[in-house]
């Protein structure tokens, strides 16, 4: 696929601030050609250069992804100065002309702004997080919160967060609107994306099925469909008609890798929509009408992406995965992993999501994680597209157990990988398996050991709602787990009981305080242990998504029953497995019975010096702020 270069700007997506402690910075973009480049730190409040240096000479080298795609890591180690304004700047050499990002992007920064400013705090004071953001889902994007937040604290640093933490979902692989779709493939023309053969597919190759009558809104007749794993299938799922890739929305699920670098492109910068066409129209007729009314959402999404660039560039943001990052159901029971990895296409399915999480996500949250024969393994893979080096990288990557990462802050903050490290079900193919196991529990508790305070980060919440979980377990023990989603921490024995030991041990950090997402709406608990006069302080913050809410009528009669039939002195409570914790849900100050949230939102959490959250809020999409309130009583 050859690139369409005429007017391709130099930077196609970033900068994005990620990694950032007193020791180093690492900034993430993707350009369209190879770039001299040079990076330069000051100090915000005189203007004084306290570093300037060639990028090439302390970062590693760029991985060239298409025809005119690069990706690149900033990655600059040295000292950072703590708790005052920063800025930086990316200077582009070419020849004798030298550019800086606002010759590149005049709205990167805030007004009275000459660059992107940032700030290195000492400790996690103030933090947005959140998690599920979905294009072509009808609500505003409430990543937007936070550029508007950011720019009323551009001279306080005491008010700025210190970081935001995307707990899952960044993309939906397997949920993607035909808008969406088609700009992706627009991308992947403009950038000259490498194609890829398709081995165990109806099509031969991603060129075969770009042009298939199927490419659009008919994917699922494209996904792994031979006897074999229709046998397979069909003994998995009981009957269920849903394919190995079970999403029910996954009529356009993304395929190749080059549709998986063209989707992240597009969820970060504003850059290439100004090359998208929206009279095109590749859909099928009989799918004009689905096209139509996701349209209108997909263009105000992109729409404001402008403010999404220019918070990204501003803030430390760190990334985990979790399902529709790579598809629905990921690695959720043994039955599910024997059917999808060991069919081909599937497999390569899988295994592209996993390299674009790693470009796009997983490689600048700890750049010391991805070294030597990691990086060369996944320039292996670019410099020799259509070989099997794409298989041997993706191998390589299913068998990578260092997703996991923490950051040396105060409080220490540990991000959990809950998807490939998994506590299997040995008695049955169908049953959920452990969100973590054994051994990737034990290293979680290491990480904590002896800390005065801890902030997890979760995808799954770790309490859920108790109704939602009792209507998942029922379903499961009828054997079908993928139809409600089973996957919460409480589905499997062996991790809930680690999980919940881990909280009694005695060395487990005075306060604890986890923040979750993946459910599509937001709550908050404070926990204790019963009978135990040295319980440590846990709180559990949920907020979910940045674009995407729970059906509300149905989250409404969920949210009224869980009250009623788990309230504090329920005998329900006895039957659930943290019948030793008291739990008590906080109110939304937005109403008197509610304690689920239900809007696009960003969350907001507030800590002292000890790690003790003071306030947590969630911004929605459409405005305001609504704050968590204590309960008065423990479950």
């Amino acid at each position: 696929m050859q690139a369409d270069t005429a007017q391709l700007p130099d930077i196609l997506a970033g900068p994005v601030l990620r990694r950032l402690t007193s020791r180093h910075l690492v900034l993430w973009l993707t350009t369209s050609r190879p770039l001299e480049m040079s990076l330069h730190l000051y100090r915000h409040s005189d203007g004084q250069c306290l570093f300037s240096g060639k990028t090439e000479a302390f970062s590693p080298q760029p991985v060239r992804v298409g025809e005119s795609a690069y990706i690149s890591l900033i990655d600059y180690r040295g000292e950072i100065p703590q708790d005052e304004l920063l800025e930086y700047d990316l200077i582009v050499h070419n020849g004798q002309e030298e550019k800086s990002l606002t010759d590149y992007f005049p709205n990167i920064v805030y007004p009275g702004q000459k660059r992107p400013v940032f700030v290195c705090k000492s400790r996690l004071d103030h933090i947005f997080h959140g998690s599920c953001r979905k294009p072509h889902y009808p609500s505003k994007d409430a990543l937007l919160r936070v550029d508007g937040e950011l720019a009323s604290t551009v001279t306080k640093p005491e008010e700025r967060p210190a970081l935001l933490m995307m707990g899952g979902d960044q993309i939906y692989a397997d949920d993607v609107g035909g808008p969406m779709l088609v700009a992706i493939h627009r991308v992947g023309r403009l950038l000259g994306l490498y194609p890829e053969d398709l081995q165990g597919a109806v099509v031969k190759n991603s060129e075969e099925m770009l042009a298939s009558e199927f490419c659009y809104y008919r994917r699922e007749d494209l996904l792994p469909h031979t006897s074999e794993t229709k046998t397979l299938r069909d003994r998995f799922f009981g009957g269920v008609r849903k394919p190995i890739f079970t999403a029910a929305s996954a009529h356009n699920h993304l395929v190749s890798l080059a549709e998986m670098i063209g989707m992240y492109l597009l969820i970060w910068s504003p850059v290439l929509w100004h090359f998208i066409d929206w009279d095109e129209l590749p859909a099928p007729e009989t799918h004009k009408r689905t096209y139509s009314s996701e349209l209108p959402h997909v263009r105000r999404f992109s729409g404001g992406l402008a403010g999404v660039q220019r918070l990204l560039a501003h803030v430390s943001t760190y990334m985990i995965f979790d399902d529709h990052d790579i598809t629905d159901d990921w690695n959720l029971t043994r039955g599910w992993e024997e059917v999808a990895y060991t069919h081909p296409f599937s497999r390569r399915i899988i295994g592209n999501a996993l390299i674009g999480y790693f470009l796009f996500q997983g490689w600048a949250n700890n750049p010391s994680q991805f070294e030597d024969d990691f990086l060369a393994k996944v320039h292996s893979c670019f410099q020799e597209p259509r070989s099997n080096r794409q298989d041997e990288l993706i191998d390589y990557l299913l068998n990578f157990e260092g997703w996991y990462y923490s950051l040396p802050t105060q409080p220490k903050m540990v991000v959990l990988d809950t998807r490939t490290s998994r506590w299997r079900s040995e008695s049955s193919l169908t049953k959920p398996s452990g969100l973590m196991d054994w051994e990737s529990l034990s290293n979680m508790q290491q990480e904590m050991m002896d800390e005065p305070a801890v902030l997890v980060v979760s995808p799954a919440p770790i309490f859920g709602v108790k109704l939602i979980e009792v209507v998942q377990r029922i379903i499961t023990f009828f054997g079908h787990p993928l139809v409600v989603d089973a996957e919460n921490w409480m589905a499997h024995p062996g991790s809930a009981n680690v999980i919940l030991n881990i909280f009694r041990h005695r060395k487990t950090p005075k306060n604890f305080v986890i923040l979750s997402g993946d459910v599509h709406y937001s709550f908050a608990y404070d926990i204790k242990l019963k009978y135990s006069t040295n319980s440590p302080n846990i709180w559990q913050i949920t907020c979910s998504g940045f674009k995407n809410e729970f059906p509300h009528g149905l989250l409404a009669w969920f949210d009224r029953l869980n009250r009623w039939l788990y309230a504090a002195h329920s005998p329900l409570n006895w039957f659930t497995k943290r019948r030793r914790m008291r739990i008590r849900p906080r109110r939304p100050d937005n109403s008197d019975h509610k304690q689920l949230v239900n809007e696009s939102s960003v969350g907001r959490v507030r800590l002292n010096d000890d790690g003790e959250p003071t306030a947590i809020s969630v911004l929605p999409a459409s405005g305001g702020e609504v704050r968590f309130l204590p309960g008065k009583r423990l479950e």
